[in-house]
């Protein structure tokens, strides 16, 4: 009997390049090898005691073991409300708040919810690995728009006015970056609003990393500072990067009256309800100050500059300052076309490889963030971590 054929939409979806290299990293160190992974895109840091604490005293408390609001708990609706006027500077209504299984999922469904078939998503590329997927799997266009090295990886209005046609329909900005690290400033943030409010687009605002920013550099959120474009924005967050509560899995989408309501019929259909007990821990968490998310936050300011420094001191590598997230994006070009251990690099690909297979150090190849000749490597790993495997790199392309 002859096998059936799966959707081809699902089936031209490539998988997530950043997991794969995290796996890979992990299955070479249960074979006993000295494996350094710079791949993956989590904390490094325990949850805070007092976010698991809420969790247990959760857990013994028997409405929580029942279905809940498909949109979320209220009660995390209004402290996600609170915080983002605290931390965003402008009032949303908790209604509009819509709680998610993870911030992935707050990306897809904000997707969903603004596109038709054919319908362009303008990319400012490096882009975060998932974001194509997500655009395509909801019948989108994904229209990459480059910002290369010499830009610090920011596009510019007149980027985006020339990549736009009569389709496109959304923007999608990511700042803080994964993968580079970029931070728009206000006034960049103010131009690029202003141009999306002139040309009618939806803006899809991905603020994972709001908390991690570092070097003085001022933070910004595109309604604070262009608050007509509260209606045509859909934020989307979580608790997992500032909070290190990747595996609680609670996200959450910020969006205009029409589009959160297209947002809770979505997921009524898709999940139900997050789950009760990660939800009580996200309250926790948003509910709290920013203590402890400062003293992680300093922790990856002293790796972001180790790392950078390193980095730097090797000959045909370039690297931008990465103001925030927690990741440094390395122009490796002047690494390119060269014999390494053996083998010729002619992609970041290649490159990739060589390094994981020499100096046993895995890191993500340009090629799955849409532009050629970088890496990519995480510094949400130990200050040891960091000096011995950079130190590996370094020794390799001396």
């Amino acid at each position: 009997m002859s096998e059936l054929a799966i959707s081809k939409k699902v089936a031209s979806i490539p998988p997530s390049a950043t997991l794969a290299v995290t796996d890979k990293a992990r299955e070479l160190k249960e074979q006993g090898r000295p494996v350094i992974g710079f791949g993956a895109g989590e904390p490094d840091f325990p949850t805070p005691d007092y976010i698991v604490e809420a969790a247990l005293k959760a857990c013994q408390d028997p409405k929580n073991h029942k279905y809940s609001a498909g949109p979320g708990l209220m009660e995390l609706r209004e402290a996600v409300a609170a915080k983002t006027l605290r931390d965003s500077g402008y009032e949303v209504d908790p209604t509009n708040v819509m709680i998610t299984n993870g911030g992935k999922q707050a990306v897809f469904t904000a997707f969903a919810v603004t596109l038709d078939p054919g319908d362009e998503v303008l990319l400012p590329a490096p882009y975060w690995t998932t974001y194509p997927a997500a655009i395509q799997l909801n019948d989108g266009v994904p229209v990459p728009v480059l910002a290369g090295s010499d830009q610090e990886y920011k596009v510019t209005v007149e980027q985006l006015e020339a990549a736009r046609t009569d389709k496109s329909k959304v923007l999608l900005l990511c700042s803080p970056s994964n993968p580079t690290g970029a931070v728009y400033t206000p006034d960049e943030l103010k131009a690029i609003g202003e141009w999306a409010l002139e040309h009618n687009l939806w803006v899809l605002t991905d603020e994972i990393y709001e908390h991690l920013v570092y070097a003085g550099t001022e933070k910004a959120h595109i309604v604070s500072v262009v608050p007509e474009l509260a209606e045509r924005t859909i934020v989307m967050n979580g608790v997992s990067k500032t909070y290190a509560m990747t595996g609680w899995r609670v996200g959450w989408m910020i969006a205009p009256a029409g589009a959160a309501k297209a947002g809770r019929t979505y997921q009524s259909h898709l999940t139900s309800n997050v789950n009760n007990v990660a939800q009580r821990a996200a309250l926790a968490a948003v509910s709290s100050d920013l203590g402890a998310v400062e003293q992680m936050r300093v922790s990856f300011d002293r790796r972001r500059q180790l790392m950078t420094g390193m980095l730097n001191d090797i000959e045909g590598v370039y690297l931008p300052e990465p103001r925030g997230a927690f990741y440094c994006y390395a122009d490796v070009t002047g690494l390119l076309g060269r014999e390494w251990g053996g083998k010729v690099a002619n992609t970041s690909a290649d490159l990739a490889n060589i390094i994981l297979e020499e100096v046993e150090v895995a890191v993500v190849p340009g090629e799955a963030f849409g532009t050629q000749g970088h890496i990519r490597l995480s510094y949400a790993v130990s200050d040891s971590d960091i000096t011995e495997g950079v130190g590996r790199i370094q020794q390799l392309f001396a």
